[in-house]
């Protein structure tokens, strides 16, 4: 199961949720069924529907 908080901690290098989506999207192509949101991205730029927004990317919505 892939955890929100896991993809944070490998790249603390990303600064803005427009970074994140990316990111989420190489982990789902890599064969990662499940996935997670046990955290709040820490950027000012999280929109109020991120949770939304990322399984949308998770789950091939968003290209």
């Amino acid at each position: 199961m892939l955890k929100l908080s896991d993809i944070l901690v490998s790249n603390q290098d990303i600064a803005s949720f427009d970074e994140l989506i990316p990111l989420v999207q190489a982990v789902a192509h890599s064969g990662e069924r499940f996935f997670r949101m046990d955290v709040k991205p820490p950027y000012p730029d999280t929109p109020e529907n991120w949770e939304d927004r990322l399984e949308a990317a998770f789950s091939g919505l968003i290209r």
